[in-house]
């Protein structure tokens, strides 16, 4: 897995070195943003003593204000207990940001300290804060003495609030009664507040909301990892069983706009071009309802269409990549049959989902030469390709692959090899 903290390829040295360099003779101002950044991928005793060192320089410009900030947040990462100190002290920071980044860093480095628990909850009261992120620390440390102040944002006017409230009220009192409501903002029209609420949806553990999940018109990374989460919980609780599970997990693999609940409704019959560059709009509600749209009006000029696309922009654009191949899959259109294979070995981790849909894109064409490539695709760490292509193997009537994942730890697949 490519470690995608140090995404600039800089040494442990480097970084160090950037952040010791005098400031008149950094090359770019963000060189000590950049540094801080990379050390988060070093979880050695230099870079944590690099990080507080940063963290206590406080200077006086935008930019030592975010790369303060910053490495607030890669101590986070990187969870020293030593480092719990000077991050607290960022509690009291004029910066709202390096304030939410503290509060964050606490609830991953984790801490009893009842004193430090109630300077956050007091945040609570304080104006202009981001509260959805104190509310979810403080239910993760499990300090319910500020279950008085969290209730208080049930009645929030930012839904994403409610939302981590309600999961927030769950997880301290064990009480369920509200979680309907969280459940209800899966359908909210802002995806953000649709993704929030997945998380808290899984913070809280209800696994009852898994049916709800697989049919949330967000991306599949949302969908998959708040079923695969609320499952595997499920599972090792014996609440429920792989069989009550898997026909969700399926769905989400599979990914068909016909599955999901759309919110989106055109006023009137949308074009071509229209549906095309909604492919590449951030909210994949809006995606999934173009690609709905284009299978159900324009199954025939959709191949071509996608095809101008493709050498034009959609080759480089991770979401519109990943919903190209479906479509190419859905309308079974095998002259795309070579951009398939070169999604299922795509090697960026930003195009996992293209792989995945390659696998499942393939297996549309119904051809039996891809079997070889899906077996081979199943050499692979990554759940979503392996579940893809047990899938995919399936369709096309192969069984002898699921041989290849007989030691594969993770229950999940073990619970699919049972049912091929």
């Amino acid at each position: 897995m490519p470690n995608l903290f140090n995404i600039y390829g800089l040494t442990e040295e480097e970084a160090i070195a950037l952040l010791n360099t005098p400031t008149e003779e950094l090359a770019d101002a963000t060189d000590r943003y950049v540094a801080v950044s990379h050390l988060a991928s070093f979880p050695t005793q230099r870079s944590i003593d690099a990080l507080i060192e940063a963290v206590q320089k406080q200077g006086p410009d935008l930019y030592d204000r975010i790369t303060r900030r910053k490495a607030v947040e890669s101590l986070g990462h990187l969870r020293p207990k030593e480092a719990l100190p000077v991050v607290r002290s960022c509690l009291s920071d004029e910066d709202n940001y390096t304030v939410e980044n503290a509060v964050w860093a606490i609830g991953e480095i984790g801490t009893e300290d009842g004193e430090i628990l109630e300077e956050i909850a007091q945040l609570l009261d304080k104006p202009g804060q981001s509260y959805r992120i104190i509310i979810q620390t403080l239910a993760k440390l499990g300090y319910d003495s500020a279950l008085g102040k969290i209730k208080g944002f049930v009645a929030a006017e930012d839904p994403a609030i409610v939302s981590a409230a309600i999961a927030a009220i769950c997880r301290l009192r064990d009480d369920y009664s509200q979680m309907d409501r969280v459940v209800g903002f899966f359908q909210h029209p802002t995806v953000n507040v649709r993704r929030s609420a997945i998380q808290d949806a899984i913070d809280a553990q209800y696994y009852d909301a898994i049916p709800d999940i697989a049919r949330c018109p967000v991306s599949i990374a949302f969908r998959l990892r708040g079923v695969r989460l609320l499952a595997s919980g499920a599972l090792s609780a014996g609440k429920m069983t792989f069989a009550t599970v898997e026909p969700y997990l399926d769905r989400v693999i599979f990914d068909r706009p016909e599955d999901l609940e759309l919110i989106l409704e055109y006023d009137e019959k949308p074009s071509l071009d229209f549906l095309i560059q909604q492919l590449y709009n951030t909210d994949f509600g809006r995606c999934y309802k173009a690609s709905k749209t284009l299978l159900e009006l324009y199954p025939r000029e959709t191949p071509n269409a996608l095809l101008r696309t493709w050498e034009r922009e959609a080759r480089s654009d991770y979401g519109a990549h990943y919903h190209v191949i479906k479509l190419f899959g859905w309308l079974k259109y095998a002259p795309a049959c070579d951009l398939m294979v070169e999604a299922l070995n795509h090697t960026s981790p930003q195009f996992l989902k293209s792989r995945t849909a390659g696998a499942i894109a393939l297996a549309n064409l119904g051809e039996k030469k891809s079997i070889p490539l899906l077996k081979d695709a199943l050499n692979t760490r990554s759940f979503d390709l392996k579940y893809a292509c047990l899938l995919g193997l399936e369709m096309l009537g192969d069984k002898t692959g699921k041989e290849m994942l007989k030691e594969d730890k993770d229950e999940l697949i073990q619970g699919k090899l049972l049912t091929i």
